[in-house]
């Protein structure tokens, strides 16, 4: 059996579909489904089983028989960067984390786990180092927290494998509300109005021209089937392009799409938030030469074809 949790949201349920496309079908989803839209990110999946995150952490805590684990991808957790709820995100982020890390060790199982770019804080170094880790939020802290936990008791044997996602965009994220990529905000303002909205400038970056790693959920994927194929490989890592690109990259991507069909689309700039200043990452680049150095060596989209090829799944009906 092979475990998947946070298996209805967006990566994981990715995974999931992932796994499903090598045949492989013997997933244990573990999710909280108190927002229950995300059912539809599984009904096109194949899986044997369901258990809701807290009765699964209290399975595991009393010594339940799951059988054979294959390997366990934890991409559960409160990702609202805007949860200040100190007490709950790292409840739910970092104690559910040590205990689930702890357990597959008592099981010689595989640990893949979804750590963030976001412990890097403003930059503007993005290495897997902790000179270069400054987190900003508790979401970040919450992160960042248990990949020095690990750092601190890495087992003597066995996978175990933190990735660091950068700007993740793709099919199955809709539920996420605010919290979707701009890929997907884009192509629902030019739906809306024809017009995608961008910030103004800032931090020395023209308008729209703030940058980030903007990486397709289908290369997330293919990282965490690799370490799949490969338990000898373990770490922390980086999962991005390894190439920072704009916010008017994606906008230019999203609108030449629809243009290509018929519908026109334009950009506005509007005034940078007061409340983001000082807060807001600017620029991000994944440094990808410690997955590169440990084999990995797949290409990754740029945004034009990312972009693309989400807006194709996003109107395949």
């Amino acid at each position: 059996m092979i475990i998947v949790t946070g298996g209805a949201g967006f990566i994981g349920s990715n995974i999931v579909q992932g796994l499903n496309a090598r045949g492989i079908h013997d997933i244990l989803v573990v999710d909280d489904l108190t927002d229950g839209h995300k059912c539809v990110n599984l009904a096109d999946a194949d899986i044997s089983d369901y258990v809701d995150k807290d009765d699964f952490l209290a399975r595991i805590q009393r010594g339940d028989d799951f059988g054979q684990i294959e390997a366990v991808f934890h991409e559960g957790a409160c990702s609202s960067t805007t949860e200040w709820d100190g007490r709950f995100v790292m409840k739910v982020n970092f104690e559910y984390t040590k205990a689930l890390f702890a357990w597959c060790g008592s099981q010689a199982a595989p640990f893949i786990y979804a750590s963030s770019a976001s412990v890097y804080g403003m930059g503007p170094v993005f290495r897997e180092a902790r000179e270069y880790e400054q987190p900003l939020n508790m979401y970040a802290y919450s992160k960042f927290l248990f990949d020095c936990y690990l750092r601190a008791r890495w087992p003597q044997r066995g996978q175990v494998a933190g990735l660091r996602y950068f700007n993740v965009y793709g099919p199955r994220e809709q539920h996420k509300g605010a919290m979707a990529s701009v890929a997907y905000h884009f192509n629902n303002q030019l739906h809306d109005s024809g017009r995608v909205r961008l910030f103004e400038g800032s931090d020395g970056h023209g308008p729209g021209e703030q940058r980030r790693d903007f990486i397709h959920v289908d290369d997330v994927v293919a990282v965490n089937l690799w370490l799949f194929d490969h338990p000898e490989v373990r770490g922390i890592f980086n999962v991005g392009t390894g190439q920072a690109q704009s916010f008017n990259d994606v906008a230019r991507a999203a609108i030449d799409w629809h243009r290509a069909r018929g519908v026109s689309g334009g950009i506005d700039y509007i005034p940078f938030p007061d409340d983001l200043k000082g807060s807001y990452q600017s620029f991000t680049e994944a440094d990808m030469s410690a997955l590169r150095k440990a084999g990995y060596d797949r290409p990754f989209m740029d945004v034009a074809t990312g972009v693309a090829a989400y807006l194709d799944w996003l109107h395949r009906d």
